[in-house]
């Protein structure tokens, strides 16, 4: 058996994420897109490099801090891994602000939308920022002297700083004035003309640092930035009260260690060297920004008004037929099981669903997981309100959920308040699986009610995420939604489970034999398949077992989102394995997994990825999709996502990504298909409800297939 644990056969995980980022970077370059929406492009690439660098950047250097010298499954140390890393992190900066200034400015320009340059300020301008520096500006401001009574300032992790050197009697002294955060980074100034004016926020406050620092002479002045390490390192264990020791850690995440310095074009040298020296950082993590230092910025930008020309065209998620066929939804769920796709079909059944049942005298229980939850979440209201009428009302409010864990504190004190049962998680472990169960009193006894997830219960993110959910009144999946809450709550083990595959108890298990079934069904000359789609593929073992099934011949169709470690197109190793990533209008974010298992398909949804975090640190649901019409569905949506030819990218055996060649191929975009798909399902759906309402209606089977 040929051993496929070699480095030459996996791919470096932060450089595939890199590579992940490009293809986001791609949709601000690419002409086709509008131009708000290649603006907004531009400032997600910009605002996951910021998150690049606060955890997987800062983990990579406490391994060198820690002098660790085990090398990745690519073969490469720490410190090789960094150096790799920040050379094409640097690349990839660059590369953006070319297209802000060469491209995107140029378009906003043509389009009387004018980012002004301070230099090209009129009289009248001056006058206006002068009356807006004074009321609204000057009263935040906070200049910070560094002398022998005032000590280096803690600068906040991602703030926008001035640092000046100021001329002093025996030593020229380094002073920072903070740009604040509380106001917006975009200043509007009337103009007369039917022409947008801006200035940004920090360009006006170095206009006016010598009424800061009056009596004093500017030496030199320039604007900079700091990354911190936001990775929270938190001792569950020793913890008494997990919400107050993420509240703590949360505090800190301002204060973590700096991994990054961004400063403006032309930053004055001695400037740089007290930073440098303070902050304790080498040349290689200094970012020589030209252009205005961070471009999340631009998220102003697009959300003016009055430019929808500049904007994709809207799309309103369509009803979800089985749900719009029938009254009572606690019916139509007893009568099929539901699939829903996100965001073409809408949310909407879901927070439905979870009002209903607050508000349903026949309800008893209501028990949720929730990870990532809006900001004014219809859920959290319905479950507030549900508790208060006297049901039983359990809530796993996941307070590790990286960089909302201020949110969900939020949360979960209201739930607490509202009487609702609130658990904190299990030690060790994130959940991350998405259930909701609901427990009826009904005529012929209790009736248990189940909608799963690959997506958050978020009904902000639903619009802009692709993710699936099945709701059942299967009694099998009941059951096991039930075992899965005692395990949360309590200390059951959920032994002899029907449908559900459990993370970290069952689930790695579970996808290396279906993987090796296929294997061994291609040994046997049987034809055999694996499709899968994901937002990550990084775990080792799962890709070895992937190198052996191709070995045998199993054909493998992977659609990842984000890193793949896995070489595809490697002869005898992994030549039947395709691996294609699809950057669009909406956020790919749904796991599905296909196994032909010898003509008897098996479609798994999950909330797991292929990571080992998903696989062995988290608790995940792996579930079943069983009735055919809903099965015929996800295939449907798998098929669509594989014929991609426009928003598609193809993975190399190199790592790096290519377009697909469309010679000989039909123009797909998969999302917009998906979206013209639902319409039309949604459509048809309402001309059948309105023939049974007009009296005309004969029932038809599989009418909506």
């Amino acid at each position: 058996m040929r051993n496929f644990d070699t480095n030459e056969n996996f791919i470096n995980r932060e450089l595939g994420w890199l590579e992940f980022n490009q293809r986001v970077f791609e949709g601000a370059l690419d002409a086709a897109n509008p131009l708000f929406e290649r603006l907004n492009f531009l400032s997600i690439t910009s605002s996951n490099l910021d998150e690049f660098f606060q955890v997987r950047v800062a983990s990579l250097g406490d391994q060198i801090l820690a002098n660790l010298d085990k090398r990745d499954p690519s073969g490469l140390l720490p410190q090789e891994s960094m150096d790799k890393i920040l050379s094409r992190a640097h690349r990839m900066v660059e590369d953006q602000y070319r297209c802000y200034r060469y491209s995107l400015l140029k378009k906003l320009k043509k389009e009387k939308i004018n980012l002004l340059h301070p230099k090209s300020l009129t009289k009248e301008h001056k006058k206006y920022l002068r009356d807006y520096f004074l009321r609204r500006v000057f009263p935040v401001l906070t200049p910070l002297v560094v002398d022998q009574g005032r000590p280096f300032p803690l600068l906040r992790n991602r703030g926008l700083y001035i640092a000046l050197l100021i001329k002093g009697a025996e030593t020229n002294l380094f002073a920072t004035v903070q740009v604040p955060k509380v106001l917006s980074r975009l200043i509007e100034i009337p103009s007369v003309s039917n022409e947008r004016q801006f200035l940004l926020l920090e360009d006006l406050i170095t206009l006016k640092l010598p009424e800061l620092f009056q009596g004093h002479k500017i030496l030199s002045s320039g604007f900079f930035r700091i990354t911190r390490n936001a990775d929270l390192d938190i001792d569950e264990e020793g913890a008494e009260d997990l919400l107050e020791t993420i509240e703590q850690s949360i505090r800190q995440r301002k204060w973590g260690s700096v991994i990054r310095l961004e400063i403006g074009k032309g930053f004055h040298q001695n400037l740089l060297s007290i930073l440098k020296e303070e902050l304790d950082l080498d040349n290689d993590k200094i970012f020589e920004i030209d252009g205005p230092v961070d471009l999340t910025f631009i998220s102003g930008i697009i959300k003016l008004q009055g430019y929808d020309h500049l904007r994709y065209e809207p799309f309103k998620p369509q009803g979800v037929p089985a749900v719009m066929m029938e009254e009572d939804i606690f019916k139509a769920i007893q009568d099929k099981d539901i699939l829903l796709h996100h965001p073409f079909q809408s949310f909407d059944p879901v927070v439905e669903l979870v009002k209903t049942a607050a508000q349903d005298p026949q309800v008893l229980a209501i028990k949720q997981t929730l990870y990532r939850v809006s900001g004014n979440s219809p859920i959290i209201a319905a479950l507030a309100q549900a508790a208060g009428q006297g049901k039983q009302v359990t809530v796993l409010v996941e307070l590790k959920a990286r960089f909302d864990e201020e949110n969900n504190i939020h949360w979960a004190k209201h739930l607490e308040e509202a009487g609702c049962h609130v658990i904190y998680g299990l030690v060790g472990l994130k959940t991350h699986c998405k259930v909701l169960l609901i427990v009826r009193q009904e005529e012929d006894g209790i009736k248990r009610y189940v909608h799963m997830s690959t997506g958050n219960y978020n009904d902000v993110t639903a619009k802009i995420y692709t993710d699936i959910g099945l709701m059942t009144a299967n009694p099998q999946f009941g059951a096991d939604a039930s075992a899965l809450f005692n395990m949360l709550s309590g200390l059951s083990q959920p032994n002899n489970l029907n449908k559900f595959t459990l993370a970290p108890i069952g689930l790695r298990g579970k996808f290396l034999q279906l993987i090796e079934d296929e294997a061994r069904n291609a040994q046997k000359g049987l034809k055999a398949k694996i499709a899968v789609k994901v937002n990550s593929l990084i775990d080792k073992e799962i890709i070895l077992a992937l190198y052996k099934a191709s070995s045998f011949g199993v054909e493998i169709e992977l659609i990842v989102r984000g890193v793949c470690c896995l070489r595809p197109g490697l002869p005898g190793v992994s030549e039947n394995i395709s691996v294609r990533s699809i950057v669009g209008r909406f956020l790919e974010h749904s796991r599905i997994f296909y196994f032909y298992h010898g003509g008897d398909e098996l479609i798994y949804l999950s909330s797991a990825d292929w990571m080992p975090r998903n696989l062995d640190r988290r608790v995940e649901l792996l579930f079943p999709v069983e009735d055919p019409d809903s099965k015929e569905e996800v295939k449907a949506i798998l098929d669509i996502n594989l014929k991609d030819t426009v928003k598609a990218r193809i993975l190399t055996s190199k790592g790096s990504y290519k377009k697909v060649d469309k010679r000989r191929k039909k123009i797909v975009k998969s999302q917009e298909v998906l979206c013209e798909r639902a319409v039309a399902q949604f459509t048809k759906a309402k001309h059948l409800l309105q023939e049974r309402l007009d009296g005309s209606f004969q029932p038809i089977t599989n009418e909506l297939e």
